[in-house]
């Protein structure tokens, strides 16, 4: 052991520390646990109060939603531009489909009435034919002066352009 001797001012005795362990231990002891406290005290200043860490996770948590929200407007406002750009293509759509009804509806007014004008056509030949050929009857049954046949054909002439005029062609 390391003895130290240290003299006393009063009474000019030497006292040796060594000789007296236990006041060196417990110095030791207290220089530790001082040194201990230090470290705490140093370290609990140092660090940031539990309030604080809440307010930065807080913090944190608010940044986080903000632009999480962020990118939901953005998704968003990307959605409702597709949409109308669907609903703009749908009304072009819907606009030709409405000409095209036109247009057949059109289509189809003219095939009726050109199919009513052949029909009256097809009746002012048959007409023309049965007139022709009850006038051949006739002339072949009796002959005729030229001048009777040629009214008679000039007759079944008119009667055929009438018939066509009150036809519409």
């Amino acid at each position: 052991m390391i003895e130290i001797a240290f003299r006393n001012a009063k009474t000019g005795e030497v006292a040796h520390v060594g000789s007296q362990p236990i006041v060196l231990a417990a110095g030791a002891l207290i220089m530790i646990v001082l040194g201990l406290c230090g470290i705490a005290l140093g370290r609990s200043y140092n660090r940031p109060a539990p309030e604080q860490d809440r307010f930065a996770a807080i913090g944190r948590l608010q940044a986080t939603a903000a632009q999480a929200s962020e990118q939901l407007v953005e998704k968003t406002e990307a959605l409702e531009a597709t949409q109308q750009e669907w609903i703009d293509q749908l009304q072009v759509a819907q606009d030709q489909l409405q000409s095209v009804k036109r247009l057949l509806a059109v289509q189809q007014a003219d095939s009726k009435r050109l199919s009513e004008q052949v029909s009256g056509l097809i009746q002012a030949v048959d007409d023309l034919r049965q007139s022709f050929s009850s006038a051949q009857k006739k002339e072949a049954s009796a002959p005729p002066s030229a001048e009777k046949s040629v009214q008679t054909s000039s007759q079944a002439t008119k009667s055929a352009r009438a018939k066509r005029a009150r036809s519409g062609g």
